[in-house]
């Protein structure tokens, strides 16, 4: 993997370190799979007191963990890879004995069987283009991590953009945060303690306070798009507005006006703020009686679906 940022232009240190902090992080992407899966089967039962304890118990386990593995062993960063892929595990393992063990979940326990594949096609029909939509929008953050590697002193570049983009998943998980965000100050002081990183981070602050303001609009007119079963369309969405717009702006301001890690995440902002902008269009230009009338109509042929099969 580190070869393969080698190739990409990137700092031959950052993409050998990169490479092994990648493969250790391997196991965590299994357990991350896995507890997306429960969380979800939770989550429609409106089981959330579960989600919430085993959260916080893991949190609290992942914390030391982390402490330990990266600052007192030999591990360095990838003790991060692997207290995540620990922790995740963890989380795992709770959520199971929950699920296997208590009265909460008996009624939707059922043995493994073909019927699981009933209605798979379905599943994949909009877990596909639900996956490309996510990925698309995640991918363009990610390539601007890669971008920032391309400019002068990438060391500096790279961590600045991913203390950014790392305040932007904590922020999206946590909307009271948006506090914290707007505290300049000690902004970068949470995640590096060098103050040419914590100064440049400062000058950031308002472009990812922006950031977290449109990705609370996201998270509902994505929220939207998914419930009404437009995840091609939220794909298209996401190609025009990252890759046609954002990115290419991205890399103008960057590269060509000099703004350096400033000119990227602008571009982004960019590419944002047009998803947003279409996502809004497409929201109110959609006929809503006419989407409940489908939905009571699926609710209606999923009901007798059931019933046959009981009967």
């Amino acid at each position: 993997m580190g070869k393969l940022l080698n190739l990409m232009g990137q700092d031959p240190t950052i993409s050998h370190e990169a490479g092994k902090f990648m493969i250790w992080l391997i196991p965590a992407l299994f357990a991350y799979g896995t507890l997306q899966a429960l969380v979800r089967y939770f989550q429609t039962q409106s089981l959330i007191i579960p989600l919430l304890i085993s959260s916080c118990v893991t949190l609290c386990f992942h914390i030391p963990l982390c402490w330990v593995l990266v600052y007192n062993s030999r591990l360095g960063h990838l003790g991060a890879a692997l207290a995540i892929g620990m922790s995740y595990w963890l989380n795992v393992i709770l959520l199971g004995l929950h699920m296997k063990y208590t009265s909460a979940s008996s009624k939707t326990r059922v043995p493994i069987s073909m019927e699981i594949f009933r209605g798979i096609g379905e599943f994949f029909r909009f877990a596909i283009p639900f996956a490309i939509m996510i990925c698309l929008e995640w991918w363009s953050f990610e390539l601007l991590i890669l971008l920032s590697g391309l400019l002068p002193n990438p060391t500096l570049e790279t961590s600045v953009l991913s203390v950014c983009l790392s305040t932007i998943s904590t922020l999206y998980m946590i909307p009271d945060g948006i506090a914290a965000a707007a505290s300049r100050s000690v902004f970068g002081y949470v995640f590096s303690n060098d103050m040419e990183v914590v100064d440049y981070v400062t000058t950031m602050a308002p472009l990812v306070c922006l950031s977290v303001i449109l990705d609370n609009l996201h998270g509902v007119l994505s929220g939207i798009a998914r419930g009404c079963g437009w995840q091609d369309l939220g794909a298209y969405v996401n190609v025009g507005a990252y890759y046609l717009c954002g990115l290419p702006i991205a890399a103008i301001l960057g590269f060509w006006l000099q703004m350096r890690g400033q000119g990227l995440w602008i571009g982004i902002l960019v590419g944002a703020s047009v998803q947003a902008l279409l996502l809004s269009i497409i929201t109110s230009c959609t006929n809503w009686e006419k989407q409940a009338s489908k939905a009571r109509q699926r609710m209606l042929e999923g009901r007798s679906s059931v019933e046959n099969r009981l009967t």
